[in-house]
């Protein structure tokens, strides 16, 4: 069976923060023309020159996540640095991290904030 679209899967979506995946979705795709995207893990996954970098984490369905990576297997670490100014990131490895996204006014008044955080991650 073939993958579904980023548009089907979402259109499908049975999830208590549905509505703030589409809206942090749009505003991450609007925000970089370059990225594109597919369905990973069961989740919208947005990809740089084909590399799988930031997938929304959906389950378990009590929280929302992205977790930004870089790429599917593991890279060398050495050199690799990444500033997290505003301090959205909780880092799970060298070179792996989750942003918890809050109740859905909080996501609203991050979403410029999470946008930039993508923009800088997949540029580096």
């Amino acid at each position: 069976m073939a993958q579904p679209t980023v548009e089907e899967f979402l259109a499908d979506l049975q999830h208590p923060r549905a509505d703030d995946v589409r809206r942090i979705r749009a505003a991450i795709m609007a925000g970089n023309a370059e990225l594109t995207e597919h369905v990973k893990w069961k989740a919208p996954s947005f990809c740089s020159r084909g590399v799988d970098r930031v997938t929304f984490r959906l389950f378990p369905t009590d929280h929302l996540q992205l977790v930004f990576h870089r790429g599917v297997t593991p890279q060398d670490t050495e050199g690799f640095e990444f500033g997290d100014d505003a301090g959205l990131l909780r880092w799970v490895a060298p070179d792996r991290a989750v942003l918890t996204l809050g109740d859905p006014a909080e996501v609203a008044a991050q979403q410029q904030a999470i946008v930039a955080l993508v923009n800088r991650w997949v540029a580096v």
